[in-house]
């Protein structure tokens, strides 16, 4: 290998260099056993921001209209974090969805047992409040807190 192939394979990233000496990685979900397209397939992050827009959206209308009365108090978004982590636990926890999720075709499952449980629920929701954990993914497009909950976001 050259200086010139060297630097290239630098600047293309760690996974370009591996693809190149021959790694296979597969698609997204393939070490999980799930399917590549269609129903059951992991959850693509454009979908899944566009279902935590929405869940955010309705926690922050929920939290100024609903318990600050529409003042603009600054606890505001204290008070909607609290209802969407309320939200979160009780809807993903009982039928593995929020409202955000539903209308953008996606489910959260436990890689066990298929059904989400309460538990896992609000492990997966606290960790998602805190923010860093869902920012850090793995090569199958997990966040941090959908490993350590051992769940995963499929389309339904």
């Amino acid at each position: 290998m050259d200086k010139r192939e060297a630097i290239g394979s630098w600047l293309s990233g760690p996974r370009a260099a591996a693809e190149q000496a021959g790694v296979d990685f597969g698609y997204r979900g393939q070490q999980l056993g799930l399917p590549e397209e269609g129903p059951g397939s992991i959850a693509r992050p454009g979908r899944r921001l566009g279902a935590l827009a929405v869940d955010w959206a309705m926690s922050v209308l929920i939290a100024s209209q609903l318990i600050t009365q529409g003042y603009e108090v600054p606890a505001t978004s204290n008070w909607a974090l609290l209802v969407f982590f309320v939200m979160s636990v009780l809807t993903v926890g009982t039928i593995g969805y929020t409202p955000g999720k539903r209308l953008f075709g996606l489910r959260v499952v436990d890689l066990a047992t298929g059904r989400p449980s309460p538990l896992r629920g609000l492990l997966r929701s606290a960790l998602l409040c805190i923010a860093v954990p869902a920012l850090i993914w793995d090569r199958d497009g997990r966040g941090l807190h959908d490993r350590l909950a051992r769940t995963v976001e499929v389309r339904i």
